[in-house]
């Protein structure tokens, strides 16, 4: 059913207003989604219309451009579009004029000229009996890189669908902006006075106003820390994030950041090998999640990350799987035969119940408990933090984790964590270490397959089974703590002795029991 986009949505949670408009159906193939979906950055009403309208605008000009087909540019159509990056440049080094090093003011009138250099060496020539670099033929061929690949990215923003050598029209452009705001970032370095005719910047270029002051990304995340209150793990995971991002700005202002870098960023992470689902969700999430709070608390004027992602899929070489019948069996037989009660009972309680190892190895004595006549274990935060609100759930013991001796181990040990012997790590989980152990536990069992998290891989095979047997799917999802998938989902409980008869279509692996 259509979504009514007329005004800005409010978000339920946080109460920020977003911008909300479903693509035509016509432009989904062009667009590449169903939905544009932006934060306008604020919780006021009166200034979230304003951001909308502006917005939409935006949106509905790039669709219009991309319905009227491919496009033709005049120059004049071509410097129009490059004007903002004259007021990008300009406003990125602003502050610290002298520091703009990137663009060569006295290559800038050679870019997109005819080459100078010999062909046949590729800007290397021959002197004497040694192979000598243009360094500066090279810069210059640097430079029309960079302008070619902001002309893709405006013409992508706009909706602009070129023809012929209209990108490199664009791009010339462009080019023509930089250098223009780079002579003038020239002369202020030498103090030169001069009025600054920046034109007004747009939506998708943010800049800081020169007038502020500067404001440490540490104390963005001092201001994001108190008022949200994470975990240690999560704050000292994200500061460590921020960090890193302040060592590739080279500046430690949050509000002189833009857009560009962290594009920038993203593409140097994915330069050094970092797998595109990590840098989504372990770097740029962070960074947009701090940011936002920093909007929302008046601390910057927008947030520069919104926008900013790339395509997570992951190849099907890459996608973790679930452990095999045979590759089960394996680990559960050398799990029995182990003295080590990390090794012998996290593998088995993670076969039969799908749990994650940190909710396994956090597991107390008084969280193994009789519910209805059926024994279960208890996934508590009062026992260690748990991922979701969804993750706090109640797991009957399957009959086979029963007769390979598991309650009895369990029911025999002291008020307190049932794997006393594995030491928690710095911010006071179990879970860290046991994750190393069991990885290194099962690798070398001879399961090397990239594919198979040592750990994780049982809550795939939890799933595979839960489609094998045929458990219904919401009860599956409970004990796995997956979360209810909709509002009907969360309606009534969950009684114990449902969840026991379809845990119980899960079968045995024929691996012995324990004597």
């Amino acid at each position: 059913m259509p979504l009514a986009m007329s005004r800005p949505w409010k978000h339920p949670k946080t109460g920020i207003y977003w911008l909300r408009k479903r693509v035509p159906d016509e432009l989904i193939t062009l667009v590449g989604k169903r939905e544009e979906l932006r934060t306008l950055g604020t919780k006021d009403p009166a200034q979230a219309k304003v951001r909308h309208a502006a917005a939409l605008a935006e949106i509905e000009a790039k669709w219009a451009n991309l319905r009227s087909g491919q496009k033709s540019l005049t120059e004049r159509e071509a410097h129009h579009l490059a004007a903002p990056f004259y007021d990008r440049w300009l406003q990125r080094h602003l502050e610290n004029p002298s520091q703009q090093t990137d663009w060569r003011v006295d290559l800038g009138s050679k870019i997109f000229q005819p080459s100078q250099a010999p062909a046949n060496y590729d800007f290397l020539y021959v002197h004497s009996t040694e192979m000598v670099v243009d360094r500066d033929e090279l810069r210059v061929r640097e430079m029309e890189r960079w302008c070619l690949e902001w002309a893709d990215s405006c013409a992508s923003n706009t909706g602009l669908r070129l023809v012929g050598d209209d990108n490199r029209l664009l791009a010339r452009a462009i080019g023509a902006a930089v250098q223009r705001a780079s002579v003038v970032l020239q002369q202020l370095a030498q103090g030169v006075t001069m009025a600054l005719p920046i034109a007004a910047i747009s939506s998708s270029i943010v800049a800081p106003s020169p007038s502020r002051e500067p404001y440490a990304f540490g104390d963005l995340v001092d201001g994001w820390a108190k008022e949200r209150r994470p975990v240690a793990k999560t704050l000292y995971e994200w500061s460590r994030v921020v960090k890193q991002l302040v060592a590739f700005l080279k500046h430690d202002n949050a509000r002189a950041l833009l857009g560009d870098d962290l594009v920038r960023w993203k593409e140097a992470m994915l330069n050094e090998g970092l797998r595109p689902k990590t840098i989504q969700d372990a770097k740029l999430a962070p960074v947009r999640a701090i940011l936002q709070w920093g909007v929302v608390n008046k601390k910057i004027s927008s947030n520069v990350a919104d926008g900013i992602s790339l395509d997570t899929r992951s190849k099907q070489s890459e996608k973790k799987r679930s452990f095999t019948d045979e590759e089960a069996k394996i680990v559960l037989t050398a799990a029995m035969a182990s003295s080590d009660p990390v090794k012998r009972w996290v593998p088995w309680i993670g076969a039969y119940s799908g749990a994650r190892v940190s909710e396994i190895c956090q597991l107390r004595r008084e969280d193994v408990v009789e519910i209805d006549g059926i024994w279960c274990m208890k996934i508590m935060p009062e026992a260690g933090s748990v991922k979701t609100a969804g993750s706090e759930r109640i797991i009957p013991v399957h009959p086979a984790l029963e007769k390979s001796g598991f309650l009895k181990f369990a029911l025999q040990k002291k008020a307190g964590p049932i794997f006393p012997e594995l030491p928690p790590d710095k911010f006071g989980r179990r879970g860290g270490n046991g994750t190393k152990v069991i990885g290194r536990f099962v690798r070398q069992l001879g399961i090397t397959d990239p594919r198979i998290s040592p750990s994780h891989s049982w809550r795939h095979r939890m799933k595979t089974l839960g489609r094998r047997y045929g458990l219904a799917k919401d009860i599956l999802e409970a004990m796995t703590g997956h979360g209810s998938k909709s509002v009907a989902d969360a309606y009534g409980e969950f009684p114990v002795e449902a969840l026991y008869r379809e845990l119980c279509k899960v079968p045995q692996l024929n691996v012995g029991v324990a004597k």
